[in-house]
């Protein structure tokens, strides 16, 4: 038996997606397939792990802060100014942001890293495949799941 239903009913319209990569072509590319999947959850994109910081603290230019009290972020690793499990560590010592769900997104497959952002408290680690293809398929499939999670909001 095969079930069918509109992936646009499971998502939740109070989630904000943040994708934190510092190249704009993946950056566009993620967002392209999530769309595919049918989030229409509204996305901020960042370059670096100290704008998405700032976003989130309402620090410098982001004075105002986040619009949305419900995020969930996608976290690229290696980018300049300040890469992605320095930005994790700082997350997840926070009070006020550590319960904001991480997904890790990134080229980086090696266990070590794996080990340290599952340990520094990251919720999943999806490898970026390297072909055209299976990256983007691999982020349609990381929309699906996305659109059926609950998401807390930073207090």
């Amino acid at each position: 038996m095969v079930l069918f239903w509109d992936y646009k009913v499971l998502q939740s319209p109070f989630i904000t997606i943040i994708i934190v990569e510092d190249d704009p072509g993946h950056s566009k590319l993620i967002e392209k397939n999530l769309r595919r999947c049918g989030l229409e959850n509204p996305i901020e994109a960042f370059e670096n792990g100290q704008q998405a910081l700032d976003y989130l603290k309402g620090q410098g230019e982001f004075e105002a802060g986040p619009v949305n009290q419900r995020i969930l972020l996608l976290l690229d690793l290696n980018m300049p100014v300040m890469n992605g499990v320095e930005l994790l560590r700082i997350l997840k010592q926070d009070n006020k942001l550590s319960e904001i769900p991480v997904i890790i997104l990134s080229s980086t497959d090696d266990q070590r890293e794996i080990d340290e952002c599952y340990s520094l408290g990251c919720n999943l680690y999806v490898p970026k495949p390297v072909e055209f293809d299976r990256f983007s398929e691999t982020v349609r499939k990381l929309g699906l799941l996305i659109g059926l999670i609950a998401v807390p909001s930073i207090k």
